[in-house]
């Protein structure tokens, strides 16, 4: 590869925000462990994995695709290939973005069913357009609602496996919906200075640190409690420890953050919401594994 493809190579997997489609890709995992009923095929439960990844990648382009102009006026995002200039954002990528989710939901209809593939393009949706292009720039209340992405992605997992309408799967899924505000708010209290300048209102913007994080504890206590509840139905003492333990975590830190709000606790209490999500989907699959033995 020549000197000039590699920064080419990289500015191209960068618009599609690789490390927000593992998150993604996870809880459609996660979904798919904590749903009761026999198993999928291992490869079904892969491709529909990347399928997922795959969305979520397209709804991460389509961001940066339809931010262009909002993001050169922050400096976090300034240097985004389509922000620079380095990638044209023009009819070509769009086409190519839309043709990647066509992909995706395709890939998920085939390994799963029809309502995995219907889960997997609305967390989709819900991201580049509900979030991006209809809430972001108008609306508090923007994260809040685009916390459904994660929400459809358990929903996917679960479709894999039998109903996503039973009580461990929909608990999981309210757990991302509640997850991704503090997740969220906790990075914009740290750049609260960008959004203030490009005019977006994120939480922070509106009502200020202190009052943010406050509201960040309360979602964070609400969502570490009910990550426990699918103990009560079919999860074990596996789930249970890493519900605690991460739930354990991320609720001190938000405690931290309401005590002093400043930049160094919103970047701990965004680095424990990682943390506390990684642990809860680990442990619901490796309770799921545990359990097959």
């Amino acid at each position: 590869m020549t000197a000039v493809a590699v920064p080419l190579v990289k500015d191209v997997l960068s618009i599609f925000k690789m490390r927000i489609g593992v998150a993604i890709m996870m809880s459609a995992i996660g979904g798919v462990a904590i749903t009761p009923g026999p198993m999928p095929d291992a490869w079904k439960i892969v491709v529909l994995a990347g399928a997922v990844f795959l969305a979520s990648a397209s709804a991460g382009a389509f961001n940066q695709w339809a931010e262009a102009d909002l993001d050169r006026t922050m400096k976090r995002t300034a240097n985004r290939p389509f922000a620079s200039g380095r990638l044209h954002a023009g009819l070509a990528w769009l086409t190519a973005i839309l043709g990647l989710l066509a992909l995706a939901v395709a890939a998920a209809y085939w390994s799963a069913n029809g309502w995995a593939a219907f889960h997997t393009f609305a967390g989709a949706f819900v991201y580049g357009i509900v979030y991006t292009i209809w809430l972001k720039r108008r609306s508090w209340t923007n994260i809040v609602v685009g916390g459904l992405a994660g929400s459809f992605a358990v929903l996917a997992g679960a479709a894999a496996v039998g109903s996503a309408w039973q009580p461990e799967p929909l608990i999981l899924a309210i757990v991302l919906f509640l997850w991704t505000p503090p997740h969220f708010w906790s990075l914009a209290i740290a750049a609260r200075d960008d959004y203030a300048v490009a005019k977006v209102p994120m939480l922070p913007v509106v009502s200020g640190p202190a009052v943010t994080a406050k509201v960040i504890f309360a979602h964070t206590a609400l969502l570490v409690g009910l990550s426990i509840l699918p103990v009560f139905w079919s999860m074990g003492p596996v789930y249970l420890a890493g519900a605690a333990i991460g739930g354990g975590i991320f609720i001190w830190t938000s405690i931290r953050l309401v005590r002093a709000p400043d930049r160094k606790n919103a970047i701990r209490n965004f680095l424990a919401s990682l943390l506390q999500l990684t642990l809860l989907l680990a442990a619901a699959v490796a309770d799921r594994m545990i359990g097959a033995l």
